[in-house]
């Protein structure tokens, strides 16, 4: 499976396998769009579905051979792991309480990881994932994916160079509208085992997006959780975990701030962004204007800086598909999140190089952890009256 560069140049496509995201799991096909966008990855088996009609359905559907769709993971990891021609790496998208047994089962076959977020239910699942990758020597990437936004990087760029000054305060928020109604008692799949402990976890809206938020305001800070201070509630009577998360933070180096996630909040689609501010400068990405950062330099007019205009950094070059004011949007970002993946995963698996700085923008499963660590710490917190707790992954 080999294709051609922009240099001339031919590469292999990264042979992979999907366990979850069969016929109507919304994010399983978003996987496959954003994989698909710069031709460098070939799914080539699956375990879409825990029920094998709809798996094989599935896998008739998108082009994967019958003898490469599988009814259950463990096959599939035994199978793949024994062909020439078996998968290099897993796409993990399932119900979250699935994520680590799936990840430990095809880590042990030498196969390397792509898990969609949360890394895992319990902190223990986690800390024995980052334990196993090292001991197996495998490349284990998480879909924290906001991070492949090219003004997203920028902005890390910009914080990195000192461009904010000294860092104060770090603000991460998602706030959606879609549960503000009790659907998952009325059937909705995705609803219902998102507010699912036993398939969620400890916390819903913490697990579902609030995880994001924290990611992202870790990676464009490039600081750690400290310690949280946090009031969890369910505005729905009757829902089984929360669906409000209101976190106070203590950041590496000093800075305070906060972690909010709603999926109750009435006119909020999806709204996702992060708010940075330092003794020189302040910066704000939304996630509803991804191609754009403000930028306000203390005691000047702020600025607007775009995707592709004057000013743009050379990360955010790098990752950037069209010029400025050819807009790129969820898809693009998610794509580029793949395309780091791969070639990583590829380096890796070919005994070459990695490339760190290359790496270091795509969270892998100790960043998984410090999400894992951050939900269990705000549960914590919250059981305790907000008494503040350390949250600090490692």
């Amino acid at each position: 499976m080999v294709y051609a560069t922009a240099d001339g140049t031919t590469r292999q496509r990264l042979r992979v396998g999907m366990v979850g995201g069969g016929r109507n799991a919304f994010i399983g096909a978003v996987h496959r769009l954003a994989m698909r966008l710069d031709d460098q990855i070939a799914l080539v088996a699956g375990a879409l579905s825990s029920d094998p009609e709809n798996a094989a359905a599935s896998a008739a559907e998108i082009g994967i051979a019958t003898e490469r769709s599988y009814a259950d993971y463990h096959e599939m990891a035994k199978a793949e792991a024994a062909r020439p021609d078996g998968i290099e790496a897993v796409v993990i998208v399932t119900p979250n309480h699935l994520h680590a047994p799936i990840a430990t089962a095809f880590l042990e076959a030498g196969i390397d990881v792509i898990c969609d977020k949360p890394l895992s239910s319990t902190l223990g699942e986690a800390e024995a994932l980052v334990a196993l990758t090292k001991a197996r020597k495998r490349r284990f990437v998480v879909t924290l994916n906001n991070t492949g936004y090219a003004m997203v990087r920028q902005a890390r760029e910009m914080v990195a160079a000192g461009e904010l000054g000294r860092i104060v305060s770090v603000h991460g928020a998602y706030i959606q509208d879609w549960l503000t109604k009790p659907i998952d008692a009325e059937g909705q799949k995705q609803a219902e085992w998102r507010t699912d402990p036993a398939r969620a976890g400890q916390s819903a809206v913490l697990a579902d997006i609030g995880v994001h938020a924290f990611n992202l305001a870790s990676f464009v800070s490039g600081f750690e959780a400290e310690a949280v201070s946090a009031d969890l509630f369910t505005a729905v009577p009757g829902r089984r975990l929360d669906d409000n998360a209101h976190v106070l933070m203590r950041w590496s180096g000093g800075a305070r701030g906060t972690i909010l996630a709603s999926q109750t909040s009435p006119g909020h689609y999806n709204d996702l962004s992060v708010r940075i501010y330092g003794d020189k400068a302040g910066l704000e990405w939304f996630g509803s204007r991804p191609e754009e950062l403000r930028f306000s330099p203390y005691g000047e007019e702020t600025r607007t800086l775009v995707r592709g205009g004057h000013g743009a950094t050379a990360e955010a070059r790098r990752v950037s598909r069209m010029p400025a004011a050819h807009p790129e949007g969820y898809i693009e970002a998610f794509a580029n999140f793949y395309r780091d993946a791969a070639d990583i995963i590829r380096a890796h698996r070919s005994g070459g190089a990695v490339d760190a700085a290359r790496a270091a923008q795509v969270p892998d499963v100790v960043d998984g952890a410090r999400g894992v660590k951050f939900v269990e710490a705000a549960v914590e917190s919250n059981a305790a009256g907000g008494a503040w707790t350390a949250a600090r992954f490692g």
